[in-house]
Order: structure tokens, then C-alpha cells, then sequence
């Protein structure tokens, strides 16, 4: 039986992974079509059909490349530093739920690697861990430039991290549990978070945005003043980790956000389609979660990088009086309801 659970466990895990290394690579591929669409050209179209195999060309390309490390680097956190970064981005979705209970082979399966009663803590906790492997790889370089990109992720983390996490507790209060099976569910019997509370849900968009990383919030590896910031000495597929790890964690904060406040994995009236209803959850999920990726790309084609001591000013002043107020909006409502 318990060999059953570890099995059952390991290949949905591996499932998740699947999912997450093929949308980074075809992430890629859509962010670069539809940006070229804002800007009136065509984008990559040569490499196959439609250019589809334009991310196995990079990935050659990248597995390819002569990888260097400085002489004055710290060798063993230069190496550390992208794995550091990019394991945490690959764990984070092993509580999120993709679906309900489906019958697979005569046996019902749920969608979700783990129900982890402490789902909200988890991911907060994961999420952080990136950072870390970003300040190392600046640090370990030993680039000025690179530390500084280093050094601004961090100072970030903190000021937009700390507005993130009272807005996880907006569906905490909302549902009673810190489960996101139980926040999905919730939100299907109730209505969507978003409508309950839509001042929260736009702070937790921004500050995942700036949790990433993703313009108008990508300082710490802005070009025209730190060349490439906190990854300027590498290349190959060390490199490689650094990009995979970007695309892979807005791909998670995509799915995070539609998980806590655009109902997860439900619709009106799709479960009840007869037959393939209980199947559909996955498929709802994935078109919720490129809606979230579309809004991303949107806003990175429009709005241009701010200046490093308004974004942190915004950070502060901003959006952490307005979460914490959002909190206790909710749970003042939440009491009195």
C-alpha cells in the first residue's frame, strides 16, 4: 500500500516536471510571437513549421556553447548557484491541484502530487529559496556589475515579498484553510477570489511580477546598466538553468494565481459536460494559466523598466500598506459574515 502511494506520487511528480520543462521551452516560443505581433513583425518562423522548433534549436545551441568560468570566480558557488535557482521554480506546483478526482484504469487518481494542509506556507517557503542561487551567482562571479544585479534580487525579494504573503493570506481567511484543494474547492462552491476581493488579487499580480523578476520589475539583470546583471559570466547551459528557472517560475506564479483567485481548476458548467466533464479540469487550468501568461507578455511589450529607487519606494510606501490592508478588510468581513 505505501509502495503504492510512493509510486503513484513519484509519476505524477514526474508528470509536473514534464509539464514545466516543456512550457518553459515553448513559453519561450510564445513570448517572442506574441511580442513580435505588439511590434508589427513576425517573430521566429524559420525553424519548422510555424518556427515550433525554435526551442530545440536554442536548446542545441545552448548545449552546445563553450561554457567559461572566470579565474577569479568562486568555482563552487558559480556551479551551486544555477541549480540553486532552478530546483526550487521545479517543486513549487507539487500542492497546487490541476483537476479533480479521475478514474484512471478503474482506480481514481487525484490531480496534485501532495495535499499539504500547510499548502500557502510551502509555497511561500519555496519561492524564497530562489533567490538566494541569483545573490550567489552575483556574488560568486566576481563581476561588480554582476553582484549588483545580485544585490538588487534580494533588496527586491524582501520589499515585494513581504505584500506577497499577505496576499496569500487574503484566500487563507477567505476558505479557512491553508490547503489549495481546499481553496479551489471553496471557491467553487462560493464564487472566484478575485471577485471577493480584487484589490488583493492585483497586488499578488504585481508582486509576482516582481517576484520573477519580469519587466516592469526586471532590475536585476537590466542591460543597460549592468550589462546582464547577476548571470554576466555565464554561459552555456549554465546559462541555460538561469533562463529555464525564470520562465519555468512565471509559468508557476501563472498557475499559483488562477489556483488562489481565479477558481483553480473550475468553470461554470464545464464539469457537467457529459462523459469527458471530470477530465476537463486540467484543460481549464492550462487555459486559465495562458490567459496569465498572454497578461505577462502584454505588460512586458508596454510598460518600460521603472527607476530601481521607485520601484522600491512602491514596494514599501505602496503595496505593502495596501495588502496589509486588504487583510484586514477580509478579515474583518470574514468575522462580522
Amino acid at each position: 500500500m505505501i509502495g503504492e502511494v510512493i509510486l503513484e506520487a513519484l509519476w505524477k511528480g514526474i508528470a509536473v516536471l514534464l509539464f514545466l520543462t516543456a512550457g518553459f521551452a515553448y513559453l519561450t516560443l510564445f513570448e517572442r510571437r506574441v511580442l513580435a505581433r505588439f511590434q508589427v513583425r513576425l517573430g521566429p518562423n524559420r525553424a519548422g513549421p510555424f518556427g515550433l522548433f525554435q526551442p530545440v534549436a536554442d536548446a542545441f545551441k545552448l548545449i552546445f556553447k563553450e561554457e567559461l568560468i572566470p579565474s577569479y570566480a568562486d568555482k563552487v558557488l558559480f556551479v551551486l548557484a544555477p541549480i540553486i535557482t532552478v530546483i526550487p521554480s521545479l517543486i513549487v506546483l507539487a500542492v497546487v491541484p490541476f483537476g479533480g478526482p479521475i478514474n484512471l484504469f478503474g482506480k481514481m487518481v487525484n490531480s496534485y502530487v501532495a495535499d499539504v494542509n500547510v499548502g500557502i506556507l510551502y509555497i511561500s517557503a519555496v519561492t524564497s529559496i530562489s533567490v538566494y542561487g541569483i545573490t550567489l551567482a552575483g556574488w560568486s562571479s566576481n563581476n561588480k556589475y554582476a553582484t549588483m544585479g545580485g544585490l538588487r534580487s534580494t533588496a527586491q525579494m524582501i520589499s515585494y515579498e513581504i505584500a506577497m504573503g499577505f496576499c496569500f493570506i487574503v484566500p487563507v481567511l477567505l476558505a479557512g484553510s491553508m490547503s489549495l484543494v481546499d481553496i479551489v474547492q471553496h471557491q467553487n462552491e462560493t464564487m472566484w477570489y478575485i471577485f471577493m476581493q480584487p484589490g488583493a488579487a492585483v497586488i499578488l499580480f504585481i508582486t509576482m511580477l516582481a517576484e520573477v523578476n519580469r519587466a516592469p520589475f526586471d532590475m536585476p539583470e537590466a542591460e543597460q546598466e549592468l550589462t546582464a546583471g547577476y548571470h554576466s559570466e555565464y554561459s552555456g547551459m549554465k546559462f541555460a538553468l538561469f533562463f529555464m528557472a525564470e520562465y519555468i517560475k512565471v509559468i508557476a506564479v501563472s498557475v499559483i494565481f488562477v489556483t488562489l483567485f481565479l477558481g483553480g481548476y473550475h468553470f461554470p458548467f464545464v464539469d457537467q459536460i457529459p462523459v469527458i466533464g471530470p477530465y476537463m479540469g486540467p484543460v481549464v487550468m492550462l487555459a486559465k494559466t495562458m490567459v496569465m501568461l498572454f497578461i505577462i507578455v502584454w505588460i512586458r511589450s508596454t510598460l518600460p523598466r521603472i527607476r530601481y529607487d521607485r520601484l522600491m519606494a512602491f514596494g514599501w510606501k505602496i503595496l505593502f500598506p495596501l495588502a496589509l490592508l486588504s487583510v484586514l478588510v477580509t478579515a474583518v468581513v470574514v468575522l462580522l459574515v
